[in-house]
């Protein structure tokens, strides 16, 4: 089943292996992707990844969360894109553009001291207090989706992921955590979904109706049950309700993830020692799948093909998403086909998280 082909949008891939994204550390300063991010992706394809979404793209300069952090906020960027999309296209793989605005999680510079979100509720990790969005502000936002969406469509990309996960802007909206506005971009869950619902609608109106539009949903903000954060935090009702109106919208396909940089490790958990703590976020994806008829990926601590079809067959997901493992083996599909691998050997310590390029930093015997 897992190596079958499946149709996600409109989009046939060759299997239910997705890519999902991780940040490179490999653009230059101002976002421009490099032929190091095209090279990795062009493996994956060559070693049948069905789907590659890409690092996280911010769609305006004060968007940025990370350093060397891709950019998709100018027309410029299209040719060096084009260039990884047809790297990609020489095999039968797709590719997918995220698109992303750091929100409270954006770097603070000279030139963007304070960082915008719907809220002003400090970021506790950092100690940033993040200054409330204007109307205004929040409209400037979905064009520049919408505008990155439509460069996305231009450089060869076979669709875009918004990212709603992980504490970055759009997740912020979404999250009663961190959304407290009372007006129509708050309160209630089709308020603090309307600026994705939005930015959906103008990606269609603009890009085309059938350009593939996919989501990076956060199932849970990822603060520890019973604490006043977490009282705070989203719920898994709120999530499906969520994931309802974002399929209503036009979106074609959820991206179940959690977490955000506040909570600690609730993304990317270390030490994944045994199947019973892979795929952590497993039963908010069948929530969620139950709800919605579009294709829904899972990811997070996923490494054994058991685990994988276990997944799939008992309606946990339709996909499986996995980042750090084909960080260390960009070839585990065919090691996984052809039997000379049952689980992936990422030991989940996230030593790949390398400022000068993501690798694999851990030394096996």
């Amino acid at each position: 089943m897992i190596f079958d082909p499946i149709k996600v949008c409109n989009l046939n891939l060759h299997n239910h292996f997705v890519k999902s994204a991780t940040h490179e550390f490999m653009a230059e300063e101002d976002g421009t992707p490099t032929s190091r991010i095209g090279d990795i992706y062009e493996e994956l394809a060559k070693n049948d990844v069905g789907l590659i979404i890409t690092g996280f793209s911010y769609v305006l300069p004060g968007g940025q969360s990370m350093i060397y952090q891709q950019g998709i906020y100018d027309d410029r960027f299209i040719e060096p894109y084009m260039k990884i999309t047809e790297m990609v296209h020489r095999y039968r793989s797709k590719i997918v553009l995220q698109i992303v605005h750091g929100g409270r999680q954006a770097v603070v510079s000279g030139e963007y001291p304070v960082p915008v979100a719907p809220s002003e509720i400090k970021d506790e990790l950092s100690g940033v207090v993040p200054r409330e969005m204007t109307e205004q502000e929040i409209l400037e936002v979905i064009e520049a989706f919408t505008k990155a969406a439509i460069r996305a469509k231009k450089a060869g990309f076979d669709g875009v992921q918004l990212h709603c996960a992980h504490g970055f802007l759009l997740s912020n909206f979404i999250s009663p955590y961190t959304n407290r506005r009372d007006d129509r971009w708050g309160g209630s869950v089709e308020n603090r979904a309307r600026i994705v619902t939005e930015i959906v609608r103008q990606i269609k109106e603009h890009a085309g109706s059938d350009f593939p539009i996919l989501v990076k949903l956060n199932a849970t903000d990822g603060f520890q049950p019973g604490s006043q954060k977490a009282e705070l935090g989203i719920t898994i009702l709120q999530v499906v309700e969520t994931a309802k109106l974002l399929e209503k919208a036009g979106v074609c396909s959820i991206e179940v993830s959690g977490g955000i940089s506040e909570a600690g490790e609730a993304t990317v958990r270390t030490a994944i020692n045994s199947p019973a703590e892979e795929a952590y976020f497993r039963e908010y994806s069948k929530a969620i799948k139950k709800a919605v008829n579009i294709p829904v990926m899972l990811v997070g601590g996923i490494r054994s093909l058991s685990v994988m079809e276990y997944l799939l067959e008992g309606g946990f997901a339709d996909l499986v998403s996995m980042g750090r493992p084909f960080i260390r083996e960009p070839d585990l599909i065919l090691k996984l086909k052809s039997g000379e691998a049952k689980k992936a050997m990422c030991v989940s310590c996230n030593l790949c998280f390398d400022p000068e390029g993501v690798r694999c930093n851990y030394e096996f015997d």
